[in-house]
């Protein structure tokens, strides 16, 4: 594995990108062009994994590289986002070997124009939005707003001693100000991490754990299910029907995330400086990048 040492880390990380691009340039690659704009691509998710996935360029996994194309879903087009899925597809399928040469990865879809813009609500506007769903559903709605999830992360949902975490860089003050019990979620990219649901949460989410976990598909994704909550597109869908019944607008099921990570840096900064509370936030959010969760204080 590279490491940086005392080297710059953009030098470090351009060398990985042009060393693979030499191994498909003229046989995989033809266009010039292509390769320039691989080796953009390549130097970005080089130093990316080197500095938050601890491992070099040409060790990033499947996932991995979907952990990192989700990341940069929130800051870049759709169309940035596909070169970077292209380039590290070529590098997996011919280089790495970490791909056969007729896989493919996943495509992530950019949420850069959704997010340049607040999405957030109010506590009070998610307890009336609450009032206007139905009990699966408002549990579900309360459960996202309190430790921020995402709606297939609903599914997901495990009591931290029948899944630990994945191991991540993590604060002492994490979760500070806050009381509750400790789960985990799978979120995008399969990344596991720690989250906490208010005790009183728990006590009613633990009301609908099921006998014998089930599958349950949805949108093509499978999921294995502990609890019979509402989660996935369909809460999501109930959520913006409610919100829009009830406020007349709707931001989705995703405003949650914003709320939490709005109200999450409020409290924190009673009793921390801003830039170390932001820190705090993003681990609780299961981002590697403290500026992407600063996209969620708007």
């Amino acid at each position: 594995m590279s490491k940086f040492s005392n080297k710059d880390p953009n030098t470090v990380a351009h060398r990985q990108a042009v060393n693979v691009i030499k191994q498909v340039q003229g046989k995989v690659i033809k266009s010039v062009g292509t390769a320039r704009n691989y080796e953009q691509a390549l130097s970005q998710a080089a130093l990316f994994a080197n500095k938050h996935l601890n491992c070099g360029l040409r060790e990033l996994t499947p996932k991995l590289a979907e952990q990192y194309l989700h990341e940069r879903a929130v800051t870049v087009s759709q169309k940035t986002l596909d070169m970077d899925r292209q380039a590290l597809q070529c590098m997996m399928r011919h280089v790495s070997k970490q791909i056969n040469v007729k896989a493919t990865l996943s495509i992530v879809k950019s949420e850069h124009q959704q997010q340049l813009r607040s999405r957030s609500y109010t506590p009070h506007q998610v307890q009336l939005i609450k009032q206007r769903q139905n009990e699966k559903n408002g549990l579900s709605t309360q459960i996202a707003h309190a430790a921020g999830l995402r709606a297939h992360e609903l599914y997901t949902l495990r009591l931290i001693n029948e899944r630990q975490p994945d191991i991540r860089p993590s604060l002492p003050e994490k979760f500070n100000e806050r009381e509750g019990a400790r789960y985990t979620v799978a979120g995008k990219g399969g990344l596991t991490r720690e989250v906490q649901i208010p005790y009183v949460l728990a006590e009613q989410l633990e009301r609908h754990r099921l006998e014998t976990p089930k599958m349950i598909t949805d949108r093509q994704i499978h999921y294995q299910i502990h609890y019979d909550i509402a989660a996935g597109k369909a809460w999501s869908n109930s959520f913006s029907a409610a919100s829009q019944r009830t406020l007349g607008w709707t931001e989705g099921a995703h405003g949650l995330r914003h709320s939490y990570a709005q109200e999450r840096i409020t409290e924190l900064q009673q009793i921390m400086p801003y830039e170390r509370a932001l820190e705090v936030v993003s681990q609780e959010m299961g981002h590697f990048r403290s500026d992407i969760t600063e996209i969620y204080l708007r």
